[in-house]
């Protein structure tokens, strides 16, 4: 049904395009707003203020909207990289200017979201037709006292990504249902195929996995609680869920088995594109970060197979700044682009899958396959490991912070030769300095 190939390079472009223009632009169609958007020239001008491939520019749903209501113009940016993204996201809401009427917002940074920053963003309880997401969905972005500060877009249930041709090099099976019971139920087999993956593949420029962080997250986010408990308070240390992850993600570190890269930054992408590792951990929403940056001379070579544990890794919502001049405009936009029909596009082009209940049950999302990644059967393996979430997930104010600072921790590990304890103590050091 879907193929995750046919929009990567103008979905990439269009990143490339304004990614650096989102962050240093602000008002674009009126001096006098706060957020860029109002009436002007008879027509309603919503801006929208995204980051990386979340598919809602990518796959043409805003000239479908802006088709369907030739008095509205929507102007959305992207910003390649969602940290820097939300540095500027928070300057701006501190400075109460340079905002745009629609704001991403990640799930690492919902919690902070809704515990500071409630009185900045418009509510969406009341609003007719969206009661259609997964109920921790929407609970992850809603305040204490209700208020609902958005809505949700994808969500992140697991799978591995693998490269058939290197698990062929290396005596393992290719067919994903086989490569599936390799690792079923424990990370620990995961890494245990890594090392037969190295004792048997011939030459070392490639490595078993791409980064020690990828596990590290994988695992955390399988649990109900990672960094913080139910009360508001840091666990990171004590909680025994992170601790086997990082123990386990350490091991792959010091027995030679990643690339020793950090997703999303510099060598990664480079990495994909010549093959430099045969795993990676993914996420729905990384399959079209994969498929674009591997390119074209690696499509069939990649396939997909289910993760050895579910988790909920990522995900996204739209939230509405409350001062936005076309507040009611921008409210009705976000309601339609995380509608069920356009959650299930979004995932039957690239892949990310959605947060809607409704569109999770739909055939274009159940049926969909991905040509580039060997036509998996991608709708069903993830339509599966979404089940596998946990209902409960505890959410902190700093989760982005500290996932992004044990990320860095396990790069001493993997390219320095740290030893685990040191790098351990390093971290939980820099995370008090970040967190307090």
């Amino acid at each position: 049904m879907g193929s995750l190939g046919s929009l990567r390079a103008r979905a990439v472009a269009a990143v490339a395009a304004v990614g650096a223009l989102s962050l240093v632009v602000g008002c674009s169609s009126s001096d006098d707003s706060v957020t860029g958007g109002g009436k002007k020239d008879g027509k309603t001008v919503i801006t929208m203020g995204l980051y990386g491939v979340m598919g809602i520019k990518e796959t043409g749903l805003l000239e479908k909207y802006e088709k369907e209501n030739p008095d509205v113009d929507i102007q959305a940016e992207i910003a390649g990289d969602e940290q820097t993204y939300y540095t500027a996201l928070q300057t701006r809401l501190a400075a109460g200017k340079g905002l745009k009427d629609i704001q991403g917002i990640e799930i690492g940074r919902a919690k902070e979201i809704t515990e500071t920053q409630a009185d900045k963003f418009a509510d969406f309880s009341e609003m007719s037709g969206t009661d259609h997401f997964l109920p921790w969905k929407e609970s992850q972005i809603s305040t204490e006292d209700g208020k609902v500060l958005g809505l949700g877009t994808d969500i992140g249930p697991m799978a591995v990504c693998y490269r058939k041709d290197y698990f062929e090099q290396a005596g393992l099976p290719t067919d994903r249902e086989e490569v599936a019971k390799l690792w079923a139920g424990d990370w620990k087999k995961y890494v245990e195929t890594g090392r037969t993956f190295k004792k048997n593949f011939r030459g070392d420029d490639v490595a078993y996995m791409d980064a020690a962080s990828g596990l590290f997250n994988a695992m955390v986010y399988g649990y109900p609680e990672q960094y913080y408990n139910e009360q508001g308070d840091l666990v990171h240390e004590s909680n025994p869920a992170v601790k086997e992850a990082w123990n386990l993600a350490a091991d792959a570190g010091e027995d030679g088995l990643t690339a020793k890269l950090r997703q999303f930054q510099p060598g990664w992408d480079p990495g994909l594109a010549n093959g430099t590792f045969a795993t990676a951990v993914c996420p729905a929403w990384m399959l079209s970060h994969i498929s674009e940056k591997a390119g074209e001379a690696n499509k069939g070579k990649w396939d997909v197979a289910r993760a050895p544990k579910g988790a909920n890794w990522g995900g996204s919502f739209l939230g509405v700044v409350e001062q936005s001049p076309v507040k009611e405009e921008a409210k009705k936009l976000v309601a339609w682009l995380t509608a069920p029909e356009q959650q299930a596009h979004i995932f039957k082009e690239i892949g990310n899958i959605p947060s809607s209940e409704q569109a999770l049950q739909s055939a274009d999302v159940k049926n969909a396959t991905s040509e580039y990644f060997s036509n998996a059967p991608i709708g069903q393996i993830f339509g599966a490991a979404a089940q596998e979430i946990p209902d409960k997930q505890v959410l902190g104010r700093k989760d982005g912070t500290i996932k992004d600072t044990f990320s860095q921790g396990l790069t001493l590990i993997e390219q320095q030769g740290t030893p685990r304890e040191e790098a351990w103590k390093t971290t939980t050091e820099r995370i008090e300095k970040a967190v307090g």
